[in-house]
């Protein structure tokens, strides 16, 4: 029997609590209770989500756990003293200790995350990597693990760090059977910037809307102001007055960015030479893409796959 502790703490995100269905279906699966979960809290009992809906916990103590696993808030996850000195204790006591979404800043604080790699919520990467100079945040991660810690993106990136962890305990038909059970991916493709930046461009009108969509749908093609204009129904000045105030971006930018996430799907599924995906993605030459990989990641195409085959390896 494993136990998992599961941290609140006041306004936790109540969606950091869906991985625990994770640890209910694997027992489903062994047909024994290979997990069990307890939710833990500084002072114990009812602790309310910032939604409003409270849980009810266990207060922290010398009990020893098998995994610890932090939540995160819709901001930056407040830490205490007393959360911090049973994180640093716990290091010593439990096999893992992780934390879902912005639960890396209390990871941190607890000195947790010094010297080692991690990741958090796409929109708190750059402040995490700020306040704790130390670590080394990796941004576009669906989660990380290094040695005994464990840090994941947003939210729902708590399902796959979970499906990782159980991975690492019981084999992949386990969790195979669990992301079948919960309708989500068994390993997503890609980081977390794919999702960051569709949802950035989510415009306010239908015709917009039409227009990503038809783009989205047609990467080979050279996707025109013209081209695109005409599908909206408006004069080309029009359509890029409309969609740089319902997006916040160029025409030219957001192609790019859609390009850059096919494009980076494509590179982690290992199936297509990067030439194929250049003129598959409309960049048209890989010496285009790399230029826009680094743009957007930082590092070119090539750097990519090299990440993606050594995560598939590990």
């Amino acid at each position: 029997m494993r136990r998992i502790g599961v941290v609140v703490f006041p306004g936790f995100q109540i969606l950091d609590l869906a991985p625990i269905a994770a640890f209910e279906l694997a027992n489903l699966y062994a047909g024994r209770a290979v997990y069990e979960v307890e939710l833990l809290s500084e002072h114990g009992g009812l602790v309310r989500s910032s939604s409003g809906v409270a849980v009810d916990s266990k207060p922290f103590s010398a009990a020893r756990h098998d995994t610890l696993a932090v939540t995160g808030a819709l901001d930056v996850a407040p830490s205490t003293e007393g959360l911090c000195r049973f994180l640093a204790r716990s290091l010593k006591r439990a096999r893992r200790i992780a934390s879902i979404c912005t639960g890396a800043f209390i990871l941190a604080d607890a000195g947790l995350l010094d010297g080692r790699r991690a990741t958090t919520h796409w929109n708190f990467t750059q402040a995490l990597q700020s306040r704790f100079p130390r670590a080394t945040v990796q941004p576009d991660r669906i989660y990380v693990n290094d040695g005994p810690i464990w840090t994941s993106a947003g939210m729902t990136a708590g399902i796959d760090l979970v499906l990782a962890l159980i991975e690492e305990d019981l084999d992949a038909e386990c969790t195979r059977f669990i992301a079948k059970k919960l309708v989500v991916y068994h390993r997503r493709l890609g980081g977390q910037t794919q999702f960051s930046a569709l949802l950035e461009l989510e415009p306010g009108s239908d015709r917009i809307q039409k227009t990503l969509t038809h783009a989205r749908a047609n990467l080979r093609d050279e996707l025109s102001v013209d081209e695109l204009a005409e599908v909206a129904h408006l004069s080309p000045r029009q359509f890029s007055r409309a969609f740089k105030a319902e997006t916040g971006q160029s025409p030219a930018r957001a192609i790019e960015q859609l390009r850059v996430e096919a494009a980076r799907a494509l590179i982690d599924s290992g199936q297509h030479s990067l030439l194929a995906i250049a003129r598959d993605t409309g960049f048209g030459d890989p010496e285009r893409m790399r230029r826009a990989f680094l743009r957007a990641f930082g590092q070119p195409p090539q750097g990519i796959r090299r990440s993606a085959r050594e995560q598939q390896r590990a």
